[in-house]
């Protein structure tokens, strides 16, 4: 691992559209099974019978499970290295672990206990495991990004297209749920598990195919090595806790996930039980939200940029999000078709805040790869424990407000999940985006205002 090789450009270069291209592909079994974990692991828990609390339970305990394991996984890949070693053990764990999430109750059967205990305690062991392995794949692909390449430019091309099939994986899962809504009537007990199941089947199905592409085709970054064939050191956690810069990322990652994932966990349920749209809404209109920020994504690619317009869009998304947080707060039964439209600026937000997010991330790290996986790793493990209580706490409340569902408006959790809470998240960030500087890094690309693609 410390092995001096040949002082050459290659990692700071400009990367070309192939090896960005087959980067982006390898998070797709991770996307598209938390699409599915945001979008419907609570309302299918709720539906097999669990209570709001017992759903959301089953919840924090994968994300507080994910977020331990982001810390430790952090740490051994950079000491060890490996990342494809790590992203392909995780991927098999993720493709073995989520059809028994979304699938019939293997201890309740085995053990013949039904239980709503039982039953939550399983579902939270299953959840666990698969969080486990998502953390692995998770904080390997991420952490690659500055391992591939030093240009400053480049990492934000990468983390646009890693975004754009995030947009491809999410769209794809509600094309598939949009089917098997139509074909399977959910009706009965075991057709909503029968929904689900092929649902899960399915989606892991297409987020192997990707990931099965990545994995011959990107090349395993050398970790120590650094600009022209320097070799590196590795950087103890304590550099990064005594940097401003540090903690202002991990801020802003924070709300730029919990603006996705709380806003995401609740869209389902809003549009059906708030809006009281047609079932095939929970589909339609998430999509809607995925194809703008897919095509915005693709675009983003394209921009030259600097620090200061990272800050710029990110700010831009947090105004967008403000927005449509008001509009949906308002937003009554009788004008549900309002929520299209505020779909297409969603969708446009939550480009820009992901793409600026994560690029903040990778300037933050600049040349220090020896510390690229921890950074990725502890700011993975506030998202995860962050989002795990959010979510817990919302969907504890949630039987206060049941029985103001149905009416044509109502102050219910539901839409406070997702107006209130990501609307606050945002105007927090927009404050602490204006308050960060990256102009005084230590190593400052050369090449960032280069264009992303050649």
């Amino acid at each position: 691992m410390g092995t001096i090789i040949e002082a050459d450009d290659t990692y700071t270069r400009i990367l070309g559209r192939w090896p960005i291209f087959y980067y982006g592909m390898g998070h797709m079994l991770n996307d598209i099974t938390a699409a599915c974990w945001f979008t419907y692991l609570l309302l299918f828990l709720t539906d097999i019978g669990l209570s709001p609390r017992n759903a959301a339970a089953v919840m924090l305990s994968g994300q507080v499970a994910d977020g331990f394991a982001t810390i430790f996984i952090g740490e051994l890949i950079d000491r060890f290295g490996h990342f494809k070693i790590w992203h392909g053990a995780g991927s098999v764990l993720v493709a073995v672990s989520f059809s028994s999430v979304f699938g019939v109750c293997l201890p309740c059967k085995i053990f013949s206990s039904y239980s709503s205990t039982f039953e939550t305690v399983s579902y939270s062991i299953f959840a666990a495991i698969f969080n486990l392995g998502w953390a692995a794949t998770q904080v390997s692909h991420m952490s690659m990004v500055t391992c591939i390449t030093l240009n400053s430019t480049s990492r934000v091309a990468l983390a646009s297209c890693r975004n754009a099939f995030t947009m491809i994986a999410n769209l794809s899962l509600y094309a598939v749920a949009l089917i098997v809504f139509s074909v399977i009537d959910g009706k009965t007990h075991t057709d909503v598990q029968n929904q689900y199941r092929w649902i899960a089947f399915l989606s892991i199905f297409i987020g192997c195919c990707f990931v099965s592409v990545f994995l011959l085709a990107t090349k395993e970054p050398r970790l120590k090595v650094g600009v022209h064939g320097k070799v590196h050191a590795r950087i103890s956690w304590n550099y990064w806790f005594k940097r401003i810069l540090y903690y202002q990322v991990a801020l802003i990652y924070v709300i730029t996930r919990l603006v996705l994932n709380v806003s995401q966990a609740y869209l389902a349920f809003f549009v059906i039980n708030d809006l009281q749209m047609a079932q095939s809404a929970k589909a339609l209109v998430p999509a809607l939200i995925y194809i703008c920020s897919f095509v915005v994504s693709l675009v983003l690619q394209e921009i030259s940029w600097t620090g200061r317009m990272l800050k710029a869009y990110y700010s831009a998304g947090c105004m967008l999000w403000i927005f449509c947080g008001a509009v949906i707060f308002l937003l009554s039964a009788n004008m549900s078709y309002v929520m299209y439209i505020v779909s297409v600026v969603i969708g446009i937000a939550n480009a820009l805040m992901t793409v600026t997010g994560v690029s903040m991330q990778n300037f933050l790290i600049g040349e220090n790869l020896n510390g690229c996986a921890f950074v990725v790793g502890s700011l993975s493990f506030l998202d995860k424990i962050s989002c795990g209580i959010a979510l817990y706490v919302l969907q504890s409340n949630q039987n206060i407000s049941s029985q103001l569902e149905g009416t044509q408006f109502a102050f219910t959790v539901t839409r406070y999940g997702l107006g209130v809470v990501p609307a606050i998240c945002s105007l927090i960030g927009v404050i602490v985006t204006y308050t960060m500087d990256f102009q005084n890094l230590s190593n400052p690309s050369k090449s960032l205002r280069a264009p992303l693609l050649v």
